[in-house]
């Protein structure tokens, strides 16, 4: 199923970009105790499979990747803003990522929703769509 490998793709550039700069990463549905400091968490939000082309072979995986930034409460927003940045960059509009014939494209820029205030950290979420096709 091609949103694996688009699940991949992205996170094997998150995993690289968060082991760089020493910060732990929440994957979906892997156990992490969030730690005091800064963390990340990933998701990835497909949307259904579409088909456009009356043969049936076309495809298209669509959906939203969002990275969200956990910063301790009460530091300000600064190191999430800045985390948010870094985010841009790695992840910038039309960015290809393939493997082998497959590729998946990123077709918006990373966008910061609403900060939520928790007990203990402070979540930035930064998200952005992508599609891929396949024929």
């Amino acid at each position: 199923m091609s949103q694996k490998l688009i699940r991949s793709l992205f996170e094997l550039r998150l995993a690289e970009f968060a082991a760089a700069i020493s910060i732990p990463v929440a994957w979906e549905n892997v156990r992490l105790n969030p730690p005091a400091g800064q963390y990340l968490r990933f998701d990835l939000l497909k949307s259904p499979t579409d088909s456009s082309d009356l043969a049936g072979a076309h495809r298209e995986y669509s959906g939203v990747c969002q990275i969200s930034i956990f910063a301790p409460k009460g530091t300000g927003p600064a190191v999430a803003e800045t985390l948010a940045a870094d985010l841009e960059v790695l992840f910038p509009l039309n960015l290809r990522l393939a493997s082998g014939e497959f590729a998946v494209q990123i077709i918006t820029p990373c966008s910061e929703g609403p900060s939520i205030s928790g007990d203990t950290h402070f979540m930035v979420p930064v998200s952005f769509t992508y599609r891929a096709d396949t024929i």
